[in-house]
Formats: structure tokens, C-alpha cells, sequence
């Protein structure tokens, strides 16, 4: 047997599945693809997680392209997370090429074009469904880890969550928590000791000034009602083609704590709210983080313990979480245990610390005898990726130099007015696009303060009231010294005396 027929049969052998999966395109065997040599991911694993890398320009969004339509078409919902803005021509349809043709006749897959049902995101003022969440709906615990507070900032958090739960003061945004603090450390500060314990006020400035770095970085923004709801993630079209839903994040880049918030309290309320599947044949959703290492950077060691923490549960819930990044050393050792599916597309060795990365990276894929991973990683094209994936057995598959098949939809940006026309037909737009700000703690601390002031003013005048009618009443003494110079001046009292006097020289 041949080498070709022999890496043929080791490929098509370990790629094979029994339910339903997805092609990625077809095995690569010294720099040529292999005819009818398929890469598969079967659907059931897909909720493993995985890991799309690769240096810039090598084909990372296009393979996120391909997945997402592929996941779309088997109607599972899909999140991307878009900081490029170069994603959003999945709505409409593609235009068969030459080399697109060329590419496919090589690997032995008929190549149609198709759009996909898109719904456009922000979370901030770009046009779009508008994502919000409560500083409640984050609880004291996340939103502390979130501003990186140690156990004793936490800890105040925690009283004030308590404080305003037991006094039925909903917490929606910002400057509803900034306000408590401002009311525990200055007029409720007697109140609070009594009842939860003293609080320190170089605490409370620390939290309130983590608070203005959130908040200047567009968290003001972000937290807030309407609140967005997690089941409008995984909606269906009437074709049966799952939602590929777009957060535009083109205009956060430079915003890494919104950015980790918002992704960080999204897992978070998709873990709490779903209900376990346990071993499901498909996912439920599957959520893509463009440049994850934009999290990462930034993210304290408490935040990575949340997400760690999150990626190991989250997939019982039928949840994929695939993290796109250029350097996959950009993704914790920890988090990237944890995932099934690993896509690396070429990497650029420039500098002695990119050799020493590649090496590494290298090390992090299945050994095979068909591959000097290490050499070739630096010598794949655009469009080709090094894959490895978990059979339905759970088992790592195969190492494939791939040829990865092209996306059916666009490979290009959205103009204006097709992104004008997505969002006037968009249910969610409507539902979302109303700011709320409904009687929260700040609202009704600014009256409790009012009213605790008109009470100190009223009984300050009541006061001052009775301290000049006090003044102006004549005291005992005086009434009685009036009395007796009236006597004493009176006509008769006068004449009386004059009158014992007369007696007296008479004698």
C-alpha cells in the first residue's frame, strides 16, 4: 500500500463518526491535498470547546465562517463575538470564484452558495439589538471579581447587595451602587453600622474609584434595563437554520475590562439559566471569542479562575466556547486544557521568542508520523490548518494538515445599508432598543436624603422657633420688677405716701 492510501485510511479511519458532523475540508499530505481524505468534527463534541489560532491574514475568520454556517444549517444557534468587523457577510450569499472552485474540485467538495440568518449586537451605541445586564443579575461575588477586589472590598460589596436586597432597592446600574456607597460612608453611615457592622471609608473610595474605571471604559453603557434575555440566543428561523448572532465589538478594542465583563457575565447567566443535557448529539449554542487574548491580558487571576471555572461546567449545559486568538500561548495553560477542538492555522517565526513559541505550540498537538509539526507549522498557506478533534468517544482524533473548504456566504463586510436593512426587520432591535430607567437605589436614596433633609430643616426651625419665643417671653424677675415699679409709680401709691408723710411733720 502506498503512503498516500495508507494516510488516506488513517485519516478517514479516525475521523469517522456515526452521527451527524461537520467538514472542515480535506487532509493535506506533503503540501497536497488528498482526494476523498474528509476532516470531520461530529456534532455530539462540539460542545468540548476548541481553539481557532493563527497569525493575522492566514484564514482564522474564514474558519469561523465555515463552522458557524455549518452549525447554522444543522440548526444550532451560534454567538460571535466580531472585534474585526469582518464577520457580518455570513447574511448574505457568496460568489463562486476560480480559486474557490479550484480549492474545492481538489478536496472533493461541492462547493453552493447560501446567506444564514444574522442578528447584529452591540454593546455599546452602534446600530444593533442593544445587550444590557443589571448589576444585580451579577451578584456580589462576580461583580467583585469583575473590579478585582480583595476579600475585604468583597465583603463590602456583599453588605451592600444585602443592604439594598433587605430594603428593596433594585441595583440596575452604575450609578445606582455608586450612590450606596456614597450613602453608607456619609448621611447612612450610623444606620449601616448598627445593623451590618462598620465599614471602612478608604474601603468604600477603593470600590468607587474601580468602579470609575468600568465605568469610563463604557461600563455605563452596559449595565442597565433593558435586560437582555438568554433564550433570544437561540432562536430558529423558519427555514431551520439557527440564528448567527454578531456582537460588533469594532469599537471596544481598546476597552478589555468591557470587553471580559460583559463575555465573563454572558457564560455566567447562559450557565445558570440552561438546563443540564448531559450527553446531547449536538450542542444547544456554540459561541465564538474573536482576539481572546484581549480577555486574557487583562483579566486578574481571580477573573481566569471564573472563566476556568465556567468552561469546565458550561459544556454540560450543551455550550461550545471556542476561543480565536493569533498565538494560542495567548489562552492559560488551564483554559486550554480544556479544549477538544484545536485548529491552528500558520504561525510566523520572526523573533527567538516566536521559535520558542511555535515550539510549544507544537508540543500541544498529537504526534504523527505523516508530520514535523514544528517545521510545517510555519509553512501552512492561507486556508490550511493544522486540526485535531475529539471522536465521539471523547478520544483526540488524528493530527490533519488541512484544506480548509470555503464559506457559502460572503467573504466580505456588510455595507450600510444592508446592515440598516437586517436591523429594520429585527424583532429584537424593537424589543431592546427602549433605555429603562425605572425607581432604583438611586432614585430612592436621593429621596430618602431629601426627605432625611426637609426633616432636619423642619425641626432646625422648629427649634430656632422656640428659642426666640423663649427669648421674647418676659422671665419671673422681670415681671415682677414691672409690677412693683408700676406700684410704686402709680397715682394712688403716691398719694398714700404723701399722705403718712403729712401724719408724720403734723406731729
Amino acid at each position: 500500500m502506498s503512503t498516500t492510501s495508507e494516510f488516506s485510511n488513517y485519516i478517514n479511519e479516525g475521523y469517522t463518526s456515526k452521527g451527524e458532523s461537520i467538514i472542515l475540508g480535506g487532509a493535506i499530505l506533503n503540501g497536497e491535498a488528498v482526494p476523498n481524505t474528509l476532516v470531520k468534527v461530529p456534532l455530539k463534541t462540539l460542545n468540548r470547546h476548541g481553539l481557532i489560532a493563527g497569525a493575522t491574514g492566514t484564514g482564522k475568520t474564514k474558519t469561523i465562517q465555515v463552522l458557524s454556517e455549518q452549525l447554522s444549517s444543522f440548526g444550532i444557534p451560534v454567538l460571535m463575538m466580531d472585534i474585526k468587523g469582518d464577520f457580518s457577510g455570513i447574511a448574505q450569499e457568496g460568489e463562486e470564484k476560480a480559486f474557490i472552485t479550484e480549492r474545492h474540485a481538489k478536496i472533493n467538495i461541492p462547493y453552493t452558495t447560501a446567506a444564514f440568518p444574522v442578528e447584529l449586537m452591540s454593546l455599546s451605541q452602534q446600530n444593533g439589538v442593544r445587550l444590557r445586564a443589571t448589576v444585580s443579575e451579577f451578584g456580589p461575588v462576580l461583580f467583585s471579581r469583575i473590579l478585582d477586589l480583595n476579600d475585604t472590598q468583597t465583603g463590602v460589596v456583599s453588605v451592600i447587595f444585602k443592604y439594598c436586597d433587605d430594603l428593596k432597592m433594585p441595583l440596575l446600574d452604575l450609578k445606582d451602587i455608586k450612590k450606596v456607597l456614597n450613602y453608607i460612608t456619609e448621611e447612612g453611615k450610623e444606620e449601616i453600622e448598627e445593623h451590618y457592622g462598620k465599614i471602612s471609608t478608604s474601603t468604600t473610595g477603593i470600590i468607587l474609584r474601580k468602579i470609575i474605571e468600568l465605568e469610563q471604559q463604557g461600563g455605563d453603557i452596559f449595565f442597565g434595563e433593558k435586560s437582555f434575555e438568554i433564550d433570544d440566543l437561540m432562536r430558529i428561523d423558519e427555514n431551520g437554520k439557527g440564528y448567527v448572532n454578531i456582537i460588533r465589538l469594532t469599537d471596544i478594542q481598546d476597552k478589555p475590562k468591557l470587553f471580559s465583563t460583559f463575555m465573563l457575565s454572558l457564560l455566567a447567566e447562559i450557565y445558570q439559566q440552561m438546563p443540564e443535557k448531559g450527553d446531547a448529539d449536538q450542542p444547544e449554542l456554540v459561541i465564538f471569542i474573536d482576539e481572546a487574548h484581549l480577555i486574557f491580558n487583562e483579566a486578574s487571576k481571580t477573573l481566569l479562575d471564573q472563566i476556568e471555572t465556567i468552561i469546565k461546567l458550561i459544556r454540560s449545559k450543551g455550550i461550545g466556547v471556542y476561543f480565536v486568538t493569533q498565538n494560542p500561548m495567548d489562552v492559560p495553560a488551564s483554559v486550554l486544557a480544556q479544549l477538544g477542538l484545536k485548529i491552528q492555522h500558520a504561525l510566523r517565526a520572526f523573533t527567538a521568542n516566536d521559535r520558542q513559541a511555535i515550539r510549544q505550540t507544537a508540543d500541544n498537538y498529537p504526534t504523527s508520523k505523516y508530520y514535523k509539526t514544528e517545521d510545517e507549522l510555519t509553512s501552512l498557506g492561507i486556508g490550511e490548518a493544522f486540526v485535531t478533534a475529539l471522536n465521539e468517544k471523547g478520544v483526540p482524533t488524528p493530527l490533519a494538515a488541512t484544506m480548509m473548504r470555503a464559506p457559502m456566504s460572503r467573504m466580505d463586510v456588510l455595507t450600510d445599508g444592508e446592515i440598516a436593512e437586517i436591523n429594520s426587520k429585527s424583532k429584537l432591535v424593537k424589543k431592546y432598543s427602549e433605555e429603562i430607567d425605572r425607581e432604583s437605589a438611586y432614585e430612592l436614596l436621593t429621596k430618602k436624603i431629601a426627605e432625611a433633609n426637609q426633616q432636619a430643616e423642619a425641626q432646625a426651625e422648629e427649634e430656632t422657633k422656640a428659642e426666640e419665643q423663649k427669648s421674647s417671653e418676659p422671665s419671673t424677675a422681670s415681671v415682677i420688677g414691672k409690677s412693683v415699679v408700676k406700684v410704686v409709680t402709680s397715682a394712688t401709691f403716691i398719694r398714700g405716701v404723701f399722705g403718712v408723710l403729712s401724719k408724720l411733720f403734723r406731729k
